[in-house]
């Protein structure tokens, strides 16, 4: 999983988002010129595009996404590269900025999240070193894991 790395083309947000959930290294952007994009696939780094000429010229290092519907490209992408995820890596990356997450010292998080989160979450809070977010396993949370699991993505190994 470590070596599956993606650059989501503007009109993938949605799939990027979801590729961060599942733990996946996805650089996303609402636009890029072309010199920042073939940075980026130089990066080998994955492309992941609806452009239909933007994937045949970057050839091997481009996915092309045939689906609409963000739950019908992921699936399509799952089984096309073979991913296969572990639950532990799920909700290991910043859902804005892409960066790992780190646990949250219990001093810095009890000034930045609510109260009740806090003391229900102690030990599960998390946050972005690069945009300072916080994050723990909340509602919004237990509702992306289990759309993950109707999508085909088992919760347990």
């Amino acid at each position: 999983m470590a070596d599956m790395r993606f650059v989501a083309d503007s009109m993938l947000g949605r799939l990027a988002k979801w590729l961060r959930v599942l733990g996946y290294d996805t650089y996303y952007q609402p636009s890029y010129t072309p010199e920042v994009m073939d940075a980026l696939i130089r990066e080998r780094r994955l492309l992941l595009t609806r452009h239909r000429k933007r994937a045949e010229k970057s050839g091997k290092r481009a996915v092309f996404i045939h689906g609409n519907q963000t739950g019908e490209q992921l699936i399509a992408l799952a089984g096309e590269l073979h991913m296969a995820p572990p639950p532990s890596a799920w909700f290991s990356r910043c859902l804005i900025c892409n960066a790992h997450l780190r646990q949250a010292r219990e001093s810095e998080a009890r000034e930045r999240v609510p109260e009740y989160v806090f003391y229900q979450n102690m030990t599960q809070i998390r946050f972005c070193p690069a945009c300072g977010r916080y994050f723990w396993p909340g509602s919004h949370r237990s509702t992306m894991a289990a759309q993950l699991k109707e999508w085909g993505f088992p919760a347990d190994p």
